[in-house]
């Protein structure tokens, strides 16, 4: 059984405020991407990994690896319009069956224990996807007011998200669509019933200013699970 990993790192860093995208800021003197991979590279699946950069940021990562002396084995493919599209390109890099993580390159604290677990549920049944309960009470806004939810009824979901190939292939084959929010709602769509597991609190996206240095006391202090 093959097992892979598409890093998806398609962020602008709007949220950021920064110019430089979030995938390239600094992370304990290294940029964030290159932790997401490494996490990968080091779990007790070692999947073989696809990074998926948008055309014009190739020549910078590569300029980065070799500052960095960053020599983890990945393949770079050309990202898309969407989210959807970079994925899709991932998975056109793929010649055989097995499984495949979609993790979010701004999510570098993930624990190895996390990528292993998404990998053996999903091939037991098909795919797994890690989700966390909301700790903070919820509202939905209305026209001029708003309405609390209950929490105990959501989720929020994370990656990496895993599935069987066969799953993916047929998915990705679907038109865009702008419901596709992640892998697991283009998998829904094409028929298949998601799996959910618990995922990690530590497990965070940078996107805002305080996330990265959440990340950073995060990895130097191994607070990953």
């Amino acid at each position: 059984m093959k097992f892979y990993a598409i890093i998806v790192a398609g962020g602008a860093g709007k949220r950021m405020q920064t110019a430089i995208a979030k995938q390239f800021l600094l992370l304990n003197n290294k940029p964030v991407i290159m932790h997401t991979l490494q996490a990968f590279y080091i779990s007790e699946i070692r999947p073989e990994i696809i990074l998926v950069l948008a055309k014009t940021e190739h020549q910078y990562w590569k300029d980065l690896c070799l500052k960095y002396n960053f020599d983890i084995p990945h393949t770079l493919v050309e990202g898309g319009k969407e989210r959807f599209h970079s994925v899709r390109n991932g998975l056109m890099t793929i010649k055989e069956d097995g499984i495949v993580a979609i993790h979010d390159a701004v999510r570098p604290a993930v624990n190895t224990s996390l990528i292993t677990q998404t990998f053996q549920i999903a091939l037991e049944a098909g795919n797994a996807i890690p989700c966390v309960k909301p700790s903070d009470s919820i509202r939905k806004l209305q026209e001029n007011s708003s309405k609390i939810v209950n929490r105990d009824k959501l989720v929020l979901i994370q990656t990496p998200q895993t599935f069987e190939l066969g799953q993916l292939r047929k998915a990705y084959q679907q038109r865009y669509s702008s419901k596709f929010t992640d892998d697991a709602s283009v998998v829904e769509a094409a028929g298949y019933p998601i799996n959910l597991i618990n995922g990690s609190r530590n497990n965070i996206k940078i996107t805002y200013p305080e996330d990265l240095e959440l990340a950073s006391f995060l990895l130097k202090n191994n607070i990953i699970s």
